[in-house]
């Protein structure tokens, strides 16, 4: 279907869209979207009107071109004057920036970052956060410069990191971590120890958190880990438990880049006792291998951090692929539930702010920060949720993604010449559900992803007295859902987890 969109004219596209039933409109509008001739992009400029349009399609548009392979610069320009100065509905908007800074990140990937529409692009994150007024907005910019990942923007994160409040310099951090390590400088390491030590200001605990993380994934220094598990011994138990797990895992894992610094620490018996490594929380960190052959390693990772109390703070669900030093984050899902040690009569620690009562859940799939999804926020919020819920789970993305796209001509020795063709698309549903109980004391997430891939492979030899096209099609659909229950009415709180996976179809 985009092979045909290709080739086709700025009238028949618009009519198509225009004439198409209301279920078939979002596929024709992501085909178009991953078609990227001028003539689809024009089509779709006059088709999309982001005053009247529904927001679940100007949504799946945003999407589609967020996940764009090659993105041209005229696709990030008509992303950029459909949202300029509009009163858009605010996951509109919100979807928008964050497409906005994946579009610049994959431009500049193409070593296009000098064109004129990624320049407004960074502009208008830049000046919008600077003129940010509510931390929700705040944390939608820095998560949009985390999708952009350009190392000029760095200083501007960790001011975020260092002075925001929680939740913003949670989201700058997190940003952070999704740069290579190469960007990672010694200024990078100096203010993540200031984070993580309370040099300057306490901090909450998942920003401490995951500013260890960064000291410890991002070609780690000695001192910083020694420091790190040292600092282990004052911390509160949960924190602990999930500081040394993380340390052991990288200890296992073949992959880990700290994996022989660990190793080197570790025969240390100063370090590496009973008295530092026994922490009894029931928080946890795991990660391992899904496949590995000489080119792939994916693997699977599971982090639950829990309160003193035992009630779930934050679960991250990773599904990743390392090939060759590079990382893509495939999926993954964090779900944070905040504010609720008030809730369950624990006392905040001195010093730290009490957060505000909230639950939510944001993702990464291929490399793209989605929209955050916020649960309940507020114990009012909260109650009319308990009351009112209606047990349908949130839809986080859902639509179909053109994930590769390589056009090459081989020549060969004998002076002929081979055209290879390979597309790859993907269909995507991922859902997902949070439910509190306060009268059974439960809380219940489940996350359910599906997915359908789908690659096509075109080799083609034209000759003036030869022809010969070899031709390949793969087809592989999936299913995971993965799901926890926690019971926090006795001690010790009582856990389940689930990873459910349904037998995969290959063809």
């Amino acid at each position: 279907f985009i092979q045909m969109l290709r080739s086709a004219k700025k009238r028949d596209v618009l009519q198509l869209l225009r004439r198409a039933p209301e279920e078939m409109l979002p596929f024709i509008m992501e085909a178009a979207v991953a078609a990227q001739s001028v003539a689809s992009l024009a089509a779709l400029s006059d088709f999309l009107d982001f005053n009247k349009k529904p927001n679940s399609l100007l949504e799946k548009f945003l999407y589609a071109a967020a996940f764009s392979p090659q993105p041209s610069g005229q696709l990030l320009r008509l992303v950029l004057d459909k949202l300029d100065g509009k009163q858009l509905a605010p996951e509109v908007q919100e979807t928008g920036i964050l497409a906005m800074g994946s579009l610049i990140g994959r431009l500049c990937q193409q070593k296009l970052c000098g064109l004129q529409e990624v320049e407004r692009g960074v502009e208008t994150i830049l000046r919008s956060l600077r003129d940010a007024e509510e931390e929700s907005e705040v944390v939608i910019y820095l998560l949009a410069l985390g999708n952009a990942a350009l190392p000029e923007t760095i200083p501007t994160l960790l001011d975020h990191a260092e002075e925001g409040p929680t939740m913003a310099a949670t989201a700058a951090i997190s940003a952070l971590r999704r740069f290579p390590a190469q960007h990672i400088s010694s200024k990078v390491k100096q203010a993540m120890r200031r984070i993580f030590h309370k040099k300057r200001k306490s901090c909450e605990k998942t920003c401490r958190l995951a500013a260890a993380e960064i000291l410890l994934d991002k070609e780690p220094l000695p001192m910083d880990v020694i420091n790190i598990l040292l600092a282990a011994n004052e911390l509160e138990t949960e924190m602990a438990t999930f500081l040394l797990l993380k340390v052991q895992n990288s200890l296992y894992a073949h992959h880990h880049p700290a994996r022989k610094i660990m190793k080197d620490i570790m025969g240390d018996p100063r370090i590496n006792n009973y008295n530092l490594f026994s922490k009894a929380g029931i928080s946890s960190s795991f990660s391992g291998p899904l496949t590995v052959t000489r080119d792939l390693v994916s693997t699977f990772g599971l982090d639950l951090l829990f309160l003193e109390g035992g009630f779930l703070r934050k679960s991250v669900s990773d599904f990743s692929l390392l090939s060759h030093e590079q990382q893509l984050h495939a999926a993954q899902v964090t779900i944070e539930a905040q504010g609720m040690e008030s809730m369950l009569g624990e006392n905040v620690l001195e010093g730290e702010e009490e957060p505000e009562l909230m639950a939510g859940m944001s993702a990464i799939f291929f490399d793209v920060q989605l929209r955050p999804i916020i649960f309940f926020q507020g114990y009012t919020d909260l109650m009319a949720k308990v009351l009112l819920s209606s047990g349908e789970p949130t839809s986080v993305v859902k639509g179909n993604l053109l994930l590769m796209d390589h056009h090459q001509v081989i020549p060969l020795q004998s002076g002929f010449q081979v055209a290879i063709k390979l597309q790859g698309g993907l269909g995507l549903d991922i859902a997902a559900d949070m439910d509190v109980s306060i009268w059974e004391q439960e809380l219940k997430t489940s996350i359910n992803a599906r997915g359908s891939l789908a690659i096509d492979f075109q080799a083609e030899l034209d000759s003036p007295f030869l022809q010969a096209t070899l031709r390949s099609q793969t087809e592989v659909e999936t299913s995971v859902q993965f799901d926890t229950m926690l019971r926090f009415s006795s001690s010790p709180v009582l856990m389940c987890l689930q990873l459910r996976e349904e037998q995969i179809p290959y063809r």
